[in-house]
């Protein structure tokens, strides 16, 4: 599938933490930086690192099957064995996950694998996957 590339710029409270974590732990590709921000190439997409220490965090929940869902998050849709190969290594790593890795919606429309978990800033990101691709935007 051939789609444009999305920008996404977020607060972070320390470069460096952001650089091990997103460059480190997540595998993306460090792009070009200042010292105010770094772009990382997140599965094809460039996301933004601005130091803002004073706008960190994620303060609102919603629930959604049974579970609060930070309201701001941002994350990538994975294939099945990324996304299990992910998980294990974040279990691995010792990443504390808001949402525990899980099948959400079981037997319904857009069942999907999700994970929530929070960069060292509080920025909360969920990595799903999809057995059935067209799942992704059913009803």
């Amino acid at each position: 599938m051939n789609i444009p590339r999305f920008h996404l710029a977020f607060p972070v409270r320390d470069l460096e933490e952001a650089r091990a974590f997103y460059g480190g732990l997540l595998g993306c590709p460090e792009g070009r930086s200042s010292p105010e921000w770094i772009d990382f190439d997140f599965r094809g997409h460039q996301i933004v690192a601005h130091l803002a220490p004073e706008e960190i965090g994620h303060r609102s929940t919603n629930a959604v099957d049974g579970e609060d869902v930070p309201v701001r998050h941002f994350g990538v849709i994975l294939t099945l064995p990324e996304w299990h190969d992910l998980s294990e290594k974040l279990k691995a790593a010792g990443v504390k996950f808001v949402i525990e890795p899980q099948i959400r919606f079981k037997g319904q429309p857009g069942e999907q694998a999700t994970m929530f978990f929070l960069d060292p800033s509080g920025n909360a990101l969920e990595f799903k996957a999809f057995a059935d691709d067209a799942m992704v935007f059913a009803k």
